[in-house]
């Protein structure tokens, strides 16, 4: 496998994870928990991130810049998303400021994006 389609391969692998769980929680917002509204959070951050890093994949583009905020899209996602569903099942938290530090991450990848824009080979 090429350092290319390596990348990309793991854009890819970080859609699909997040797709199925936002989906899961979507299913689980509707159907069981104490509140929805935690799970409908986690589907929402998950299924609006999994398109994002699916382009990231399928993009031919080979951009540090890119694959940085790939990474940070997808990590950010986790944490967030990872925090809140410990809490909607009653275990706590992942660690101390997990979801912020997500949604924070999450804004890094965004601008990511936006500065790859400008680092992209022509």
């Amino acid at each position: 496998m090429s350092e290319r389609s390596g990348s990309n391969a793991m854009a890819l692998l970080g859609a699909g994870i997040l797709g199925f769980c936002g989906v899961g929680a979507a299913a689980m917002s509707a159907h069981a928990g104490d509140d929805p509204r935690l799970a409908s959070a986690v589907a929402l951050v998950c299924l609006a991130h999994a398109p994002a890093l699916l382009a990231i994949g399928l993009s031919a583009r080979r951009d540090i810049v890119l694959r940085l905020a790939a990474l940070l899209l997808f990590v950010g996602a986790a944490l967030f998303s990872g925090d809140i569903a410990l809490r909607l099942f009653g275990y706590g938290r992942l660690f101390a400021m997990a979801a912020p530090a997500g949604g924070m991450t999450m804004m890094a990848g965004w601008i990511a994006v936006a500065i790859a824009t400008f680092t992209a080979r022509r």
